[in-house]
């Protein structure tokens, strides 16, 4: 048995204001809900947009590199995340890099990647799911959801699914300390035919661990992975 990952859900203080500004960039249709965003691509999972108060307090753990076919694509891929309400951002890169880093509208990090990096190539507008985290949680991530590793260098990981869609890597260490509540968090559901009770009972014999975030909802549990990010198994599709 293996866990499905179902979406990437952001905690937002307006929803509907976030998917429509992830819907820009990306290219994706909402959902009937506004507030979920259906792939447009071999992604392979949706975007959901949660209402939550929290501050936004440093870096996010995990944000968004998406490709560029050419400069010119980077340009105009920048240019419209700063037309739909993004901005840059300045987190110690310097002025010759050549990717370049935004911001959305709520201050959630993403990488706009210059073109002709070997790592994305064969990835497609979403080129990674880029997180600080350490090897254990790369290895419990390509357990978890049956994923094969396709890096694994200096305590570095990623993984894909075998379907295709964005690489998820981790950064290995130093893993900053993490504060509070992560703002992205992932949506799983045990695999076709699963039993929520097995698939929790297996992913803790992972290094998962039960978790109290204060928000509670029917056929829902909230895990943690060995780095601490939270993370929701749903009984099945939500």
């Amino acid at each position: 048995m293996t866990s499905r990952l179902l979406a990437l859900c952001f905690d937002a203080h307006d929803p509907r204001r976030l998917a429509r500004f992830w819907a820009g960039v990306l290219g994706w249709e909402a959902a009937p809900d506004g507030v979920t965003l259906l792939p447009a691509d071999d992604t392979g999972f949706r975007l959901r947009f949660l209402p939550g108060e929290e501050k936004k307090t440093g870096q996010n753990r995990t944000h968004f590199d998406l490709t560029s076919t050419s400069p010119d694509d980077q340009r105009r891929t920048v240019a419209r995340a700063l037309d739909l309400g993004g901005s840059h951002l300045d987190i110690g890169q310097g002025p010759d890099e050549p990717h370049v880093v935004l911001a959305d509208p709520e201050g959630n990090e993403f990488c706009v990647i210059e073109p002709g990096n070997g790592f994305l190539a064969d990835c497609g507008f979403i080129g990674a799911l880029a997180c600080d985290g350490s090897q254990a949680v790369g290895y419990f991530w390509s357990e978890a959801l049956g994923w094969p590793l396709v890096w694994d260098q200096n305590e570095e990981t990623a993984i894909r699914s075998p379907h295709g869609g964005p690489k998820i890597t981790w950064g290995g260490p130093p893993v900053a300390p993490k504060i509070g509540k992560n703002r992205l968090h992932f949506d799983l559901a045990p695999s076709a035919g699963g039993d929520q009770r097995a698939e929790i009972d297996r992913l803790l014999s992972l290094g998962a661990e039960r978790v109290d975030i204060g928000r509670g909802e029917a056929g829902r549990v909230v895990l943690a992975d060995p780095d601490g990010n939270e993370f929701c198994l749903y009984e099945t599709g939500v």
